[in-house]
């Protein structure tokens, strides 16, 4: 079974899938390497993909011709738009999806490829020679060669699962870890940390008491994930929502001398914005209900996620606390939460194309980089492989600007921040958010896919077209006039207003045409050549979209512009930050402490915003 490939990936969660996809399919031969094959492309834990600013990286990826995206448009339970009523940039697309149907999708994906081979293996060993990834050396004897190595093995690196006073070794329950491949990148100077993550019980859903819960049902009309998703009519299914109750807090806090998280068992940092209910109930004392998500993880299981409520606690308390939330007094348990500790590599030990500083042409992605998240993971693994095969193809590398996708704030974070936490995506973190929306990743990214050789030449030129189409429209509405009272106005200007919708501009024409009375506008006739017809509904959104925000767009391109010509510029030596209005707390003092020498300076400092460095742009241009 030994055999020479141009790489290896080790690891088939979702960095290791897209990973492994987008270099065979960039034309090499991939090893990808599993320790278990009927886990491959399974969710860990929530069975949800996307959400806030996560569902616009799993846009990006699809628009680069990653597979997330259409793996959950064909095994979607229910398809949610979160943040509908804000403005576009807060829209954030998230789908419940079948997790085994999901996993079956994946699993068949990858056996398809030619090029791909799919073993099962433990990894031991990363062989390094003169500097640089030779291949990997197995707990079955085997040596694999490869001319690179990507390394995505989640939290399986010597891997310790909580549930109370229990201990066991393992990167999921039920799932050995992989306990000698962090030694052997420590032989080769990596640094490695501890992390902890966590699950919370599933339920049966027959032992819900659905009357006492709240419904939640998906969009009336539902949008897919992938921009090449067709016939796209999900049947959904409802999810519920409910609350802990004052004994809920009673019985967890209790019991909080035997939470492993504060009896020292536990010494890894869990992620703050997915915390525990022991966490929780800690943090908020005063607070007596934390929503309780009840999510079911497929069509055909009984088997309900119950977010919000992760906990790493005894079984017998779980089941007590359980069974004071509201809706859940006969809630029966088939599955208990537990927390997970587990190896990472800190990401100063990263390019922000995933390679290694270290060694060369072998890459981390995922939660070995300290992130959390199927979708981070997904991003991470895709830019890994893109760029593995762009290393092998003698090409320069590929890392998107942050003003380009969440994909390069991403990839900008963690390579000039230390994380103190695991690290997870949100809108907040992307400056130019309105530049990186969910409706619009495919027109920002998908020449790049096209050009790596990950999207197909119809499904390019569709894009292609409708982009056109876009511009032209609007061209269109900025040389046509309509008549009102205040005096004549162009339609693109007309459609700025907050009353008025693009339908509102086609039922203004459908009335010119048949010559009726329009009221309370009427158009100027102006020859402007060719018009167009309706178009579909994504145009029309899209026109509506870059015509409303069109002055913060051009801001925003403009900015991007003028920070990145002027990282250089010198920051005085006696800079007065508390001069300027709208700084973060946190960058203020950061700024205080470090007093960077430079705009280039400032951006690499931890906690550093990019809304701070524009206010310090802008200060220093007087």
């Amino acid at each position: 079974m030994e055999k020479d490939f141009d790489l290896i990936v080790v690891g088939a969660g979702h960095a290791g899938a897209e990973a492994a996809l987008s270099a065979s399919r960039m034309g090499f031969s991939v090893l990808l390497l599993t320790m278990n094959l009927d886990t491959v492309g399974q969710m860990s834990c929530n069975p949800a993909i996307g959400g806030v600013a996560k569902g616009q990286l799993v846009r990006e990826i699809d628009a680069l011709g990653g597979e997330m995206g259409r793996w959950a448009d064909a095994t979607g339970i229910q398809f949610r738009v979160l943040n509908a009523g804000k403005g576009p940039a807060a829209f954030s697309p998230r789908v419940q999806s079948d997790k085994k149907a999901y996993q079956k999708l994946a699993r068949e994906t990858l056996e398809r490829i030619p090029n791909l081979t799919i073993r099962q293996g433990v990894a031991e060993e990363v062989l390094v020679k003169g500097g640089k990834v030779a291949g990997i050396d197995t707990r079955e004897g085997l040596k694999y060669r490869a001319r690179s190595v990507i390394i995505t093995a989640g939290t399986f690196l010597s891997g310790v699962l909580h549930l109370g006073q229990i201990i066991i070794s393992g990167g999921r329950m039920g799932e050995e870890s992989a306990d000698k491949l962090s030694g052997s990148l420590k032989r080769n100077g990596f640094e490695v940390s501890r992390f902890k993550t966590g699950t919370p019980p599933r339920v049966s859903f027959r032992s819900l008491n659905l009357d006492k819960l709240k419904i939640q049902l998906g969009d009336e009309f539902p949008r897919p994930f992938s921009f090449r998703t067709e016939g796209f009519a999900p049947h959904q299914v409802p999810c519920y929502l409910t609350h802990t109750t004052p004994e809920t807090i009673r019985i967890v806090t209790e019991n909080l001398h035997r939470a492993p998280l504060y009896t020292g068992q536990i010494t890894g940092i869990g992620p703050r914005y997915c915390p525990s209910l022991e966490v929780k109930v800690k943090r908020f004392p005063g607070k007596t209900g934390h929503q309780v998500f009840l999510e079911p993880e497929g069509r055909n299981t009984d088997e309900v996620y119950v977010g919000g409520f992760a906990t790493s606690l005894p079984a017998e308390v779980q089941r007590d606390a359980l069974k004071t939330v509201t809706g859940l007094e006969d809630a029966e348990i088939l599955r208990f939460g537990y927390a997970v500790e587990y190896d990472f590599f800190p990401t100063h030990q990263i390019k922000s194309t995933m390679e290694t500083k270290r060694v060369e042409n072998l890459y981390f992605a995922g939660q070995v980089n300290g992130t959390s998240g199927y979708e981070e993971a997904a991003g991470q693994g895709l830019l890994a492989g893109i760029n593995a095969g762009l290393r092998l193809q003698g090409k320069p590398p590929f890392v998107p600007r942050s003003d380009e996708a969440y994909l390069g704030v991403m990839a900008n974070d963690l390579t000039t921040t230390e994380l103190l936490e695991p690290y997870r995506l949100f809108t907040s973190r992307a400056e130019y958010r309105l530049l990186l929306r969910s409706d619009n990743a495919d027109f920002r990214l998908m020449d790049y896919g096209y050009r790596f050789g990950l999207i197909p030449e119809d499904v390019y030129e569709n894009m292609r077209s409708q982009r056109e189409a876009i511009a032209t429209e609007i061209k269109r509405l900025k040389a046509t006039f309509v008549s009102l009272p205040e005096g004549a106005l162009n339609l693109a200007r007309y459609l700025r207003r907050p009353d008025v919708s693009y339908r509102d501009i086609e039922k203004l024409e459908a009335q010119k045409r048949k010559g009726t009375e329009v009221a309370p506008a009427s158009f100027i006739p102006l020859p402007v050549g060719e018009r167009r017809g309706e178009g579909d509904e994504r145009i029309k959104e899209a026109i509506e979209i870059e015509l409303k925000y069109e002055g913060y767009l051009e801001q925003d391109k403009v900015m991007a512009e003028r920070l990145a010509k002027n990282a250089g510029a010198l920051i005085p030596k006696n800079f007065k930050y508390d001069k300027i209005a709208g700084l973060s707390t946190e960058g203020r003092e950061k700024l205080e402490k470090f007093r960077p020498g430079s705009l280039d300076e400032a951006r690499q400092i931890s906690g550093i915003r990019a809304s701070d460095l524009t206010l310090l742009f802008l200060r220093l241009q007087g």
